[in-house]
């Protein structure tokens, strides 16, 4: 687990020893919608003997989530496509769109307070499309995914939300039917969004 998820799921375990209480029901449902930050990591694998560079991009995110159990929730992350710029050796070789969906098993730690973290693990699906190379074909990508939140509630019903995810993705690469190598781009996706309970 790296830096940036270690210390999200420290601070929402500090918050979760705030005191019982006001817990999530089964049964409810949530909304959410807001921004997301897609950031790949630095190094990206070798294609075509050159190094790989693939950059970040934010866009609308979607999530639905229902409670199977007090506090226990099972979420479906949308998206709308992402777009990455492809640079080989420093140099932008092409771009390609993917879509994120994942199903994510969330604990929500029951908290006296406004403040309402939560974690979760589930299985992320990529797919990739749109390769503006021609011959350029990303193989889409089965992975886990990790996430630690924050839910701040503004109302009975309403949230504002700061997660951050971790997906592994590691997808084979072919130009013109060949192998050219496999891109390993592990992203973070760092969240903002408003969370309804219904």
């Amino acid at each position: 687990m790296t830096n940036k998820l270690a210390a999200l799921t420290l601070s929402t375990a500090l918050v979760a020893l705030a005191g019982p209480a006001l817990a999530q029901s089964q049964g409810d449902w949530t909304v959410g919608f807001g921004v997301g930050y897609l950031d790949p990591k630095s190094d990206n694998g070798t294609l075509a003997g050159a190094d790989a560079t693939i950059d970040a991009d934010t866009r609308p995110i979607f999530t639905a989530e229902y409670f199977v159990r007090d506090n226990l929730g099972i979420e479906l992350l949308a998206a709308t496509p992402f777009k990455h710029n492809i640079s080989l050796n420093g140099v932008e070789t092409s771009s390609v769109k993917h879509l994120p969906p994942t199903l994510s098993l969330n604990y929500h730690f029951p908290t006296n307070s406004a403040w309402k973290p939560y974690v979760g693990a589930g299985l992320n699906y990529t797919i990739f499309f749109d390769e503006s190379l021609d011959g350029l074909e990303i193989d889409n990508s089965f992975g886990v995914s990790l996430q630690a939140g924050l839910d701040y509630m503004v109302s009975d019903a309403g949230a504002i939300r700061l997660n951050v995810r971790w997906f592994d993705i590691d997808s084979d690469v072919k130009l013109n039917g060949s192998d050219i190598g496999t891109a390993e781009i592990d992203p973070y996706l760092i969240g903002v969004s408003y969370v309804h309970r219904f």
